[in-house]
């Protein structure tokens, strides 16, 4: 597929390139980690996240969804680890840089989110949505100060 350019009119090549998202292990104040029910499919359990917007940093977008789908607002929002395997998210090719952070209040699901709920890592509901069950062993094996997939050490 071809686009022309706005300024000049030629004709210049358009390239398919992955969608960035963003999604967020949020710890709560009360214990546990919350993740959402999606409303839309892929259906699951899934950590909130989302699409980050034109002209928006990745923790802006971190923050902005963890709003939209919880009602909380993220407090020491840290940089995870980045996902980028094409068949993550059956709907595009995806890449994701997922974000630890912390919350209290009360979460209520909104926008995207049908149900809401606070799990441990021991006893996480199912189906979970795209890789979250990756991302989620990834990141107990990390807390546990083991190695994530890969073979890369954590801590």
């Amino acid at each position: 597929m071809h686009l022309h350019c706005p300024n000049c009119g030629e004709t210049v090549a358009r390239y398919r390139n992955p969608l960035l998202t963003v999604d967020l292990i949020i710890s709560h104040a009360a214990g546990g980690i919350i993740l959402i029910e999606r409303k839309n499919p892929p259906f699951g359990w899934a950590l909130p996240g989302g699409f980050v917007d034109y002209g928006e940093s990745l923790e802006a977008a971190a923050a902005r969804e963890a709003r939209e789908e919880t009602g909380l607002e993220p407090t020491n929002l840290k940089q995870f680890r980045a996902y980028s395997d094409p068949g993550r998210d059956p709907r595009h090719h995806t890449v994701t840089l997922v974000f630890t952070a912390d919350a209290a209040g009360t979460p209520a699901a909104a926008d995207d989110a049908a149900a809401l709920g606070r799990f441990t890592l021991d006893a996480l509901p199912r189906p979970l949505a795209f890789d979250h069950e990756q991302i989620l062993a990834d990141y107990r094996r990390f807390r546990d100060g083991g190695t994530l997939a890969g073979g890369r050490r954590s801590g």
